[in-house]
Order: C-alpha cells, then sequence, then structure tokens
C-alpha cells in the first residue's frame, strides 16, 4: 500500500529528508488544484519530474532553457514530434546542434524548479508509489536531495516573510509620489523592468505575474524589493471590489510529542515500502 497524506500535516521538506534517508526508489505524486506533480527518485536521489499540465518533452524543455529557438522549436515539434527524447537528444547530440552536458542541464535545470514549486505548496495531496516508473523513452539523471532541502528550506523561509509583506496578489500597484523617488535613479533587472511596466492601479499583482510569466513566488520578490525602495505603493485596484486579504492556512495546533510521534510513524511507514 502507498503512503499518503496531506500537505497539511507533513511538509515536502519532511518528505524529502525521509526519501533521502531511507534511500528510497518509487514516485512522489502531489496532487494540488492547479497542479499534479510526479517526482521519480531512485535510490534516495532525484531522477525524474514532471507537472502534468506542462510540456515536458526535451523540446519544450530545451526552449525554456534557450537552448533552441522558437523556429528550432516549432520544426522541431512539426517534423520529429513522434520521436522520443532519447532519440531526439541523439539527434541533436549527432547533428552538432547542442551538446550532452547541455542537454542534462536543461533536464536538471527542469527538474529541480518543479522540485522547489512544491516547497511553497501548504495545500494538496501526496502519496509515494514504489511501482510507478518514467516513461521508457525520458530521459533520467541523479542529483542528490541534500542541497535541494537546503535551498527549499530557504525559499520557505522567504515565502513566508513575502506573504506576511504582500498579502494578497489582488491589490494594485501605483507608483510612489515620495520626494526623490526617481526610476531613472535606480539600476533595474530586466525581469524588474518588465513588472514596472504593467504597473498600473488597474492591474492586480496577479494580473502583472501572469502577462510578465512570473509565479506568485517571484512576482512577490520583485514587488517587495519595488516597496522597500520606495518606488511604488500598495493599493485597491480601481474600479474593483476586493474580496478579504487571503490568508496562509493555520498551522495546525500539535505538540512537540504529537509531532514527533507523527513523524516517527511515517518514517517507519516509508522505510517498510
Amino acid at each position: 500500500m502507498a503512503l499518503k497524506g496531506n500537505l497539511r500535516d507533513f511538509s515536502i521538506t519532511q518528505l524529502l529528508n525521509l526519501i533521502n534517508v531511507a534511500q528510497k526508489t518509487g514516485t512522489l505524486v502531489v496532487e494540488a488544484p492547479a497542479h499534479e506533480i510526479w517526482i521519480f527518485f531512485r535510490e534516495g536521489k532525484l531522477a525524474y519530474a514532471r507537472d502534468g499540465h506542462e510540456d515536458n518533452s526535451l523540446a519544450a524543455i530545451l526552449y525554456r532553457a534557450k537552448k533552441l529557438t522558437a523556429a528550432q522549436f516549432k520544426a522541431i515539434k512539426d517534423r520529429a514530434g513522434a520521436m522520443s527524447d532519447k532519440e531526439l537528444g541523439l539527434l541533436l547530440i549527432n547533428a552538432n546542434y547542442i551538446s550532452q552536458q547541455d542537454i542534462l542541464k536543461a533536464i536538471q535545470t527542469y527538474f529541480i524548479g518543479i522540485v522547489n514549486h512544491l516547497f511553497v505548496m501548504v495545500e494538496g495531496l501526496f502519496r509515494f508509489e514504489v511501482a510507478l516508473r518514467p516513461p521508457d523513452d525520458k530521459i533520467t539523471v541523479r542529483i542528490n536531495l541534500e542541497n535541494l532541502i537546503i535551498e527549499g528550506s530557504r525559499r520557505i523561509r522567504e515565502w513566508e516573510q513575502l506573504q506576511d509583506e504582500i498579502p494578497s496578489l489582488e491589490m494594485a500597484l501605483k507608483f510612489s509620489k515620495r520626494p526623490g523617488t526617481n526610476l531613472r535613479n535606480v539600476n533595474l533587472s530586466i525581469e524588474e523592468w518588465r513588472v514596472v511596466s504593467y504597473i498600473n492601479p488597474k492591474n492586480t499583482m496577479r494580473q502583472i505575474a501572469k502577462a510578465t510569466n512570473k509565479s506568485d513566488l517571484e512576482i512577490r520578490r520583485i514587488v517587495y524589493g519595488l516597496l522597500q525602495a520606495g518606488l511604488v505603493e500598495m493599493v485597491r485596484p480601481e474600479g474593483a471590489i476586493l474580496p478579504p486579504l487571503a490568508q496562509r492556512l493555520p498551522i495546525p495546533d500539535t505538540t512537540k510529542e504529537e509531532q514527533k510521534s507523527l513523524i516517527n510513524r511515517i518514517i517507519s511507514r516509508i522505510r517498510s515500502i
């Protein structure tokens, strides 16, 4: 029987720690309202990942990593759509379009990005399936979990701070009228300028995130920097009636003894799988 649970009771950090320590092989499936994520581990190492709502073909991964142009991506999808990832990778390497190292790096970056997204998910159902494997035609890797867990813990702390500072993405932004604040006097990154170009009291932060292809964490991070610099202010969207500010899910009221007991039970369960 598969290990099952809810992310409200057992975090991704704890799950990855267990998989790492027990050196388990199998697939962790996480089902959330907008995602169905599959993470395959081999002997406690990250080997494969996919988000069920995304194109996870090798061509799409290389295009997102800017290793293929839009024209090359379209040509591959049109002419080699039925080709497996392994066949396509070999074809691209033999044709000197890309190196094996570049392919593996793009795949690793994509897999790590999916895992990193899990760290800021506070609600969802999970299960660990020993018999579930990735398709044979997919390229797998071997990535140690220790650094991913450390980075994930840092992202959780950052996410919690940003949620405190920016509770709702349904708020809009306007440029500050404070004396001495001038965009011409600050150095912004390309991504920050993209966000700045959409700032208008009529546009919510969620709409800006969608227009600039930013995750909730990324848009909060950029907006927080602009707020701290005194360049923008949060306001209610013009002409909109907003729902109450979103609140983070409360942490269940459990004692340390209850938490320890729960963790020990799940450790015993995952080791017995």
